[in-house]
């Protein structure tokens, strides 16, 4: 039995503007199958898609806190007038500048309309083939234990773990990254973006999720209801979620 990552959750005061912004970062299509703006690459609206890990936006009632998240998307460039090209085009979308303590780096980081950071990397070959979205990146303080974890709960196959980095990707070898980067502090506000999990066609919710708990995962009540998915969150307390096949 194994999980696969579907989308990234974001929640959002203005759906349909985060949905658009992130559609026009992507080079994706905004399609709104129910409550949520789910932002996936153009043609018919397919759920899950095949190949890559999607944007769902989620309506919130409550703003931001300045708190730095702890989850943020990496975007991949194929040229440095590519990556020069996209952070002008993002800038004038609505995006701004982000200072997370980064110093002098090659990449710029930026933030959506609502102030979720995220990163428009230089030219990386480990990222030519990713599509638009080169890894959803997670701060934590043990990317050993954090890639223990994730590479058990999903069927994604860990490429490199380290003391200060670790990084996993589906066993096809498509679509993009989930990197796990130890960074200073802790936890302290929910997420603001968390992963989707999805159990594969046949396998039982119920015990996927039981499994995730035997592995280190916790229950968590975020106000959901009665919903048809369940809220987790990781040993690190990221929030994730698995959902109910459709």
């Amino acid at each position: 039995m194994s999980l696969r990552p579907v989308q990234v959750n974001i929640k959002a005061l203005d759906t349909a503007a985060v949905g658009r912004f992130w559609a026009e970062a992507l080079g994706w299509s905004v399609f709104s199958p129910g409550e949520t703006v789910y932002v996936a690459p153009p043609g018919p609206f397919t759920w899950p898609d095949p190949v890559f890990v999607c944007v769902d936006v989620v309506a919130v009632p409550d703003a931001r806190t300045a708190a730095k998240n702890r989850v943020h998307l990496d975007l991949a460039t194929t040229s440095p007038a590519h990556q020069a090209e996209l952070v002008a085009r993002l800038r004038a979308l609505g995006a701004t500048p982000a200072d997370v303590g980064q110093g002098d780096v090659p990449w710029t980081v930026l933030a959506d309309p609502e102030g979720n950071e995220f990163c428009v990397l230089e030219p990386r070959e480990i990222y030519r083939d990713t599509g638009p979205i080169a890894a959803v990146v997670v701060d934590c303080a043990d990317p050993r234990a954090m890639a223990r974890f994730w590479g058990a709960a999903t069927d994604w196959i860990p490429h490199e773990v380290t003391d200060e980095h670790a990084a996993l990707r589906s066993a096809e070898g498509v679509g993009p990254y989930l990197e796990l980067l130890r960074t200073p502090g802790v936890k302290t506000v929910p997420d603001r973006l968390h992963l989707d999990l999805l159990p594969y066609p046949g396998d039982d919710t119920a015990a996927e999720v039981a499994r995730l708990r035997d592995l280190g995962a916790t229950g968590l009540d975020v106000g959901q209801g009665d919903v048809p998915w369940t809220c987790l969150s990781d040993p690190e307390g990221h929030e994730f979620c698995v959902l109910a096949p459709s």
